[in-house]
């Protein structure tokens, strides 16, 4: 059976100025114990748009390295996203 990679369950939430918004953020994938490999790749590749390989890799790197930046833009760009990630049971911040 494949490695199971979870990402973490709570997210921080940080006030964001009208200045942070036009910044270049990133968002951060989490790990945790519940969400399998395969799930972490398939959202990666709807929702960030990443390629088999690419999210194949995110997940390796979050897993073992606890945290990931799976996607860079701008604030506007990656708010969606990132609430799609966490819609779907990923925990995932934007910095």
């Amino acid at each position: 059976e494949w490695f199971q990679l979870t990402i973490a369950s709570k997210v921080k939430s940080l006030p964001v100025s009208a200045g942070q918004k036009d910044a270049w953020h990133e968002i951060v994938l989490f790990n945790d114990e519940v969400n399998t490999f395969d799930w972490v790749i398939h959202c990666l590749m709807e929702i960030c748009e990443h390629s088999p390989e690419q999210a194949e890799q995110c997940a390796v790197i979050t897993h073992y390295k606890g945290k990931c930046a799976v996607k860079s833009g701008s604030y506007a760009e990656l708010e969606p996203r990132c609430s799609s990630l966490l819609e779907r049971g990923l925990s995932a911040e934007i910095n």
